[in-house]
């Protein structure tokens, strides 16, 4: 399954743009789905976005109402890479981004963590008022 491993992270003020990316050390992404999930000092993990398996042109996208219209998923299973596109930032975005790997082969996008079983360490997001 190889492990995650997270970029892009950083300081930006508010409406400001990030780009996050997630890569794999080892293994593919082609048949996973992909979700990207965050959490805040003293808060809950929570779900940001997912976008299910590659496959016969796959790429259905799913993402938190927070997320709808700011932050674009997308995935490239050539270079074996999974982008997280962070617009319009706000200061209530600031949290961890953690990169997740569906536990399932050719699995769809999921807002459960519970389908997914291989996460990255995250990268810290800070948006700044």
């Amino acid at each position: 399954q190889g492990q995650l491993v997270e970029s892009g992270g950083g300081l930006v003020q508010a409406g400001g743009s990030l780009r996050l990316s997630c890569a794999a050390s080892g293994g593919t992404f082609s048949n996973y789905a992909m979700g990207w999930f965050r959490q805040a000092p003293g808060k809950e993990r929570e779900f940001v976005a997912a976008i299910s398996w590659g496959g016969w042109g796959g790429g259905r996208t799913f993402y938190a109402d927070f997320a709808k219209g700011r932050f674009t998923i997308s995935r490239d299973d050539v270079k074996n890479t999974v982008s997280l596109q962070m617009n319009s930032l706000k200061p209530e975005d600031t949290a961890v981004y953690s990169c997740a790997r569906g536990g399932y082969l050719v699995g769809t996008a999921s807002i459960h963590p519970y389908d997914y079983n291989t996460w990255g360490q995250g990268t810290q997001v800070t948006v700044s008022s």
